[in-house]
C-alpha cells in the first residue's frame, strides 16, 4: 500500500473504534483528527466530507462483520450446522463489542428517523446480513434440518430477538452470564424448529 493509502486506512481504524464509542453522530472530523495529530485538513484531503467520513467507517465494520461472521460460516455444510455456525461467531463478535459497541445496533437508534445516504446504507448493510439467515434457515428446511411448516423470517426476528437482549444485558445492565443464556436460548430456539425425522435428530435420540 501506497502511504496516502495506509494514512487513510489508519484513519478508518481510529474512526471506526470512536464510532463504536461515540455513534456515527460522534465522530468528527476534529476529534478524529486530534486523535490522529494530523490537521482537519490533512483528515479532509482522504475523506470530501464528515458524512463521506461516516460512509467509509460503516463500510469497514461491514467488511469486518464479513470476514469474521459471514465468511467462515458458509463454508459449513447447508443446513442448521451453518445456521449454528452463524449464530455462534454473531455472538462471539458481541462478546467483543460489548467493550465497545455495535454499530448495527447505535446506528439503528440514531438514524431510525433520520432519512439519508448513512440511514439508506446502515439499512443495506442490516438487511443483507438478516437476508443471509434467512437464506440459512430456508435452506435449513430445504435440506430437512427444520419442520417444513417452520416460519423463516420468524426464525431470524427470534435470533434477532436473542442479540438485542444480549447486547441489551451484557453491554448496558452488565449482567454476568449473558453470553452463555443466549447460547442457550438459541437451542431451545432450535428444538422448537427441528425436524424429529432430520438424520441429526435421529442420532441425538439414540446417543
Amino acid at each position: 500500500m501506497r502511504k496516502g493509502e495506509l494514512t487513510r486506512a489508519a484513519i478508518l481504524d481510529v474512526a471506526l473504534d470512536l464510532a463504536s464509542r461515540d455513534g456515527l453522530e460522534g465522530l468528527t472530523i476534529g476529534l478524529l483528527a486530534d486523535k490522529m495529530n494530523m490537521s482537519k485538513s490533512g483528515v479532509f484531503a482522504h475523506f470530501g466530507s464528515r458524512e463521506d467520513l461516516q460512509l467509509e467507517v460503516l463500510k469497514l465494520y461491514h467488511h469486518r462483520f464479513e470476514q469474521e461472521v459471514f465468511f467462515p460460516s458458509v463454508k459449513e455444510p447447508r443446513g442448521i450446522q451453518r445456521l449454528k455456525a452463524m449464530f455462534a461467531r454473531w455472538v462471539k463478535r458481541v462478546s467483543v463489542e460489548v467493550a465497545s459497541g455495535c454499530i448495527y445496533i447505535s446506528g439503528a437508534v440514531e438514524y431510525d428517523d433520520r432519512p439519508g445516504p448513512i440511514r439508506e446504507e446502515l439499512m443495506a448493510m442490516v438487511g443483507a446480513w438478516q437476508g443471509a439467515l434467512l437464506r440459512c434457515a430456508k435452506q435449513s428446511i430445504e435440506c430437512g434440518d427444520l419442520k417444513a411448516d417452520t416460519d423463516p423470517q420468524q426464525l431470524v426476528y427470534e435470533m434477532y430477538g436473542l442479540i438485542l437482549a444480549l447486547h441489551h444485558d451484557a453491554r448496558f445492565l452488565r449482567i454476568p452470564g449473558s453470553l452463555e443464556r443466549a447460547g442457550k436460548g438459541f437451542e431451545r430456539l432450535v428444538e422448537t424448529y427441528r425436524n424429529p425425522q432430520s438424520p441429526a435428530a435421529v442420532v441425538a435420540q439414540v446417543n
